[in-house]
């Protein structure tokens, strides 16, 4: 007779998640050790929030890969305003709007835009790791695509107004997530079809928790540019595109290619 396996403990989850489980109690309080990792992630995603984005370092980044980069801003005029005004962050700033209007640009399949959101920290650490394992993707899928654009003070509806300013078919917005305590890094790729202002949250999708402990580079491109090929020949995004890509990419499933 076989021996049934031994049940799971709450030390074995622990080694399963980062979220906070089992953590103990000393007394009616946390235990020393455990208040001390709370208090420091929560300092951590604090800084996240307020960090700044790195531009020069992004725009050297995606120059070695040959690409274009533009900065604009939103009409948020200083971080405090972009907490406070999320409506703010979701429109360009007028001399962001001449930019993009006076370049005279053709038409593109794909318009990737790289805002810092709630968590600069993350795209300062993956917007181009992310970019590079993408690129190669979308160019054998003969996805066109324009300049990269970064955007400081950016909420994921910015990229519908410049999406269409640079006449794409689709906007990709690489963004900074709300840092949680356990991830205060984590990028987000937020995908619409015929970008323009006035988007809703049900025409987009979403590839999120990219970071070290989530999602990595080849995975979360791998979903990103299938969802960029389906949504341009389906001519759709959000709840009327699903993901059925499969989930991983080839190299990373046990059946293979």
């Amino acid at each position: 007779m076989k021996t049934p396996a031994p049940p799971r403990s709450l030390r074995d989850l622990r080694h399963l998640t980062p979220a906070r489980v089992g953590l103990g109690r000393a007394g009616a309080s946390l235990p020393t050790q455990a208040l001390l990792e709370f208090t420091l992630d929560h300092a951590r995603a604090r800084d996240a929030v307020h960090a700044e984005l790195e531009f020069s370092a992004i725009a050297a980044g995606l120059d070695a890969l040959g690409l274009q980069t533009l900065q604009v801003s939103s009409c948020a005029q200083s971080r405090k305003e972009y907490l406070r005004r999320p409506d703010l962050g979701r429109k360009l700033d007028a001399a962001s709007r001449d930019l993009l209007a006076s370049g005279r640009r053709g038409p593109c399949d794909l318009a990737v835009v790289i805002g810092d959101g709630l968590s600069p920290s993350a795209v300062n650490a993956h917007a181009v790791e992310l970019v590079r394992n993408l690129m190669p993707r979308l160019r054998s899928g003969g996805i066109a695509l324009g300049p990269v654009v970064a955007a400081f003070g950016a909420r994921v509806a910015l990229g519908d107004e410049i999406g269409a300013l640079l006449s794409a078919r689709m906007a990709a917005m690489l963004i900074g997530e709300r840092p949680g305590l356990s991830a205060p890094h984590s990028l987000g790729a937020y995908l619409t079809f015929a970008p323009k202002a006035g988007c809703t949250d049900a025409m987009r999708n979403c590839v999120s928790n990219i970071h070290s402990s989530g999602l990595s580079y080849d995975e979360a491109a791998f979903k990103i540019a299938w969802l960029v090929r389906e949504g341009l020949a389906r001519g759709v995004t959000g709840v009327a595109l699903k993901d059925e890509s499969g989930g991983q990419p080839a190299a990373l499933r046990r059946d293979g290619p």
